[in-house]
């Protein structure tokens, strides 16, 4: 007589065991898993990463080491795990750049963020504020916008880098707001902010955590957040989206991909493990100190059809801008 699932777990005693539980329970015995990070050591996506991997050992049993691959706008490490073994101890930790946008702004790619990769997790999201140097006569978003029409030619954005989360959140900016405020890019975000602070530039969308001790000491002005949520770091600072912007969103996400046939119970395994980690209240308010806000699921076709609406907005903005690398 064939017992179905539910009697089998039962008579082995773990009928009170989710079946995500059981999935994270199973072992990586063989060698240690490889979380890639598509950028140099010391950055915001690296100090997730190595947060996440340390909390991972004991759930996985097994070592999870950190992968520095960096250049090409993250699409070295990307192209090097879509390339791996797919058996789940290979893992991309990837951004907006190479899961969304690189495939618009790089006319060629060794990799194709829906057909090289499976969708594991995402990790969460980082928002980026619109600060305004605290000369400009805007103490909203409105009030900015009514002064970019009234001058036109005379308001310009830093960002980090043609290409880069910061130009293209100006760009969606620009287009949603029907203002023409000019580009200026600059080698990073340090030069960019440096340049902010001085009033060379009038404005610029930046992560929040950078801007926060300028906000503090009122050498900058707030005006919005770009996420659709507010950030936790400034709770009483509306979203753009809140002031008429309707959806607008420019954070940065992060997410766990693997390459594309790993076996659909290898990603359940790495899935749960990861959802269990992120539940857990150190790890939790590890990431929030890093910047990191939760996803509204963690799972793995919430990722992919997040990454999806991702790749359709930033398409049409760079289609739309002109945005180009430098």
């Amino acid at each position: 007589m064939k017992l179905r699932r539910r009697e089998l777990l039962a008579l082995t005693g773990m009928a009170w065991m989710p079946i995500a539980s059981l999935a994270a329970a199973q072992s990586f015995a063989a060698k240690p898993l490889s979380l890639v990070v598509p950028y140099a050591p010391g950055g915001p996506t690296d100090a997730m990463a190595r947060t996440l991997a340390m909390a991972l050992k004991p759930v996985l049993d097994q070592t999870v080491i950190v992968e520095n691959r960096a250049g090409a706008g993250a699409n070295i490490g990307a192209e090097f795990v879509a390339r791996a073994e797919p058996d789940g101890y290979t893992m991309l930790f990837g951004t907006s750049a190479p899961l969304a946008i690189n495939p618009y702004l790089y006319p060629k790619l060794n990799y194709d963020p829906f057909k090289s990769f499976a969708p594991v997790i995402q990790i969460g999201y980082l928002p980026n504020v619109l600060v305004i140097h605290p000369s400009i006569p805007a103490h909203d978003m409105q009030e900015l916008i009514a002064y970019a029409k009234a001058h036109p030619g005379k308001l310009s954005f830093a960002s980090s880098g043609n290409g880069a989360s910061s130009h293209l959140a100006g760009a969606l900016f620009n287009m949603r707001a029907g203002t023409d405020i000019q580009h200026i890019p600059y080698k990073g975000t340090g030069p960019a902010l440096n340049d902010l602070l001085g009033g060379q530039v009038s404005m610029s969308f930046t992560d929040v955590l950078t801007a926060l001790p300028h906000i503090q000491a009122g050498k900058l002005r707030v005006l919005g957040v770009t996420s659709l949520e507010r950030s936790v770091a400034l709770p009483d600072v509306p979203t753009l989206s809140e002031q008429g912007l309707k959806d607008f969103d420019a954070s940065v996400f992060f997410g766990i991909v693997v390459p594309a046939a790993t076996p659909r119970s290898t990603i359940d395994q790495l899935n749960a493990a990861f959802a269990r980690v992120l539940a857990d209240p150190d790890v939790k308010g590890r990431l929030e100190k890093q910047g990191l806000q939760a996803p509204p699921q963690y799972t793995p076709d919430q990722l992919a059809a997040y990454m999806r609406s991702e790749a359709a907005k930033w398409r049409e903005v760079i289609q739309v801008s002109g945005a180009k690398l430098d």
